[in-house]
């Protein structure tokens, strides 16, 4: 199968898209009336939703279903590489305290969102750390190999 068609009509349809909301957002007009604000930001989030949605469905087609044909044994990798990815989500969320904001005056947040963002910032840190780790042991690799 020619990856390179595949790929050719995905970005002409994430193209597409990109100009019909465009378009739409200029035909659409900036908003008149305060209760209004929040069109273009609605517009863009669409636009970012559709993306989203079109770029899930190629790598979906291309990892499970084309990889899947080309190679069943890929499927029991993609499957491991998930179950470590929720792993380490899983770890996340446990170390995630979930504790609210020293000096907040807002609106009161539920348990839920601090638990939430509270998991983020600790595979932000973990992800990070991983990155920075990598990109050491690497290097040391590399500098041993020559």
């Amino acid at each position: 199968m020619n990856y390179n068609k595949i790929i050719k009509w995905v970005l002409a349809i994430l193209f597409v898209v990109g100009v019909v909301f465009s378009v739409y957002g200029f035909i659409v007009g900036w908003p008149a009336t305060v209760n209004d604000a929040t069109l273009p930001v609605e517009l863009a989030l669409g636009c970012a939703y559709a993306f989203l949605l079109i770029a899930i469905l190629a790598v979906v087609l291309g990892v499970v279903v084309i990889g899947g044909i080309n190679n069943p044994k890929s499927l029991v990798k993609l499957l491991i590489g998930l179950v470590v990815i929720a792993a380490i989500i899983g770890v996340a969320y446990i170390l995630a305290p979930g504790t609210p904001a020293v000096g907040y005056l807002g609106e009161p947040v539920s348990d839920m969102t601090l638990k939430l963002t509270d998991t983020m910032l600790n595979l932000t840190y973990l992800l990070c750390g991983g990155a920075i780790l990598s990109l050491i042991v690497g290097a040391i690799v590399s500098a041993t190999r020559k």
